[in-house]
């Protein structure tokens, strides 16, 4: 349970915005996020594994609500994302991934290892990518 509150958290952090965003396409990433389907390795996780996490973004800044609370970071580069954990079981950790943006969808592939980006948003045979989806609350 504590692997899945950390990679949730990992989630969180990974947020997104990027610097060389303009604040209106940084704001479209503000709000509530909640996860809609997640896996790990290749392996789909059970919707019960995350069905109380939340990410909640603030332009640069996350809180992920899992079993615990992660505070960090989050800078973008074009589809490139760096998660850096300041509170909670992250604190210190710095995370890599690659997302995109569709209509209410956010779709991130974190690197847990953090040492490069994901070069898809495959997980299958590699124990270090975590895949999360999320929707934006109230989206429908």
């Amino acid at each position: 349970m504590r692997r899945i509150t950390l990679i949730s958290m990992i989630i969180l952090a990974f947020g997104c915005h990027s610097s060389r965003k303009t604040l209106t396409s940084i704001n479209i990433f503000n709000g509530t996020w909640v996860p809609i389907s997640e896996e790990i390795g290749g392996t789909q996780l059970p919707p019960a594994a995350f069905q109380t996490q939340k990410l909640i973004i603030s332009d640069s800044n996350y809180t992920f609500i899992a079993e615990s609370v992660d505070k960090g970071v989050v800078k973008y580069n074009g589809d490139k994302m760096d998660i850096y954990g300041r509170e909670g079981v992250n604190s210190g950790k710095h995370f890599t991934a690659i997302y995109k943006h569709e209509l209410d969808k956010l779709t991130i592939c974190y690197n847990l290892a953090g040492d490069s980006y994901p070069e898809s948003y495959d997980t299958k045979g590699n124990k270090n990518l975590f895949l999360c989806v999320f929707k934006k609350e109230g989206a429908h």
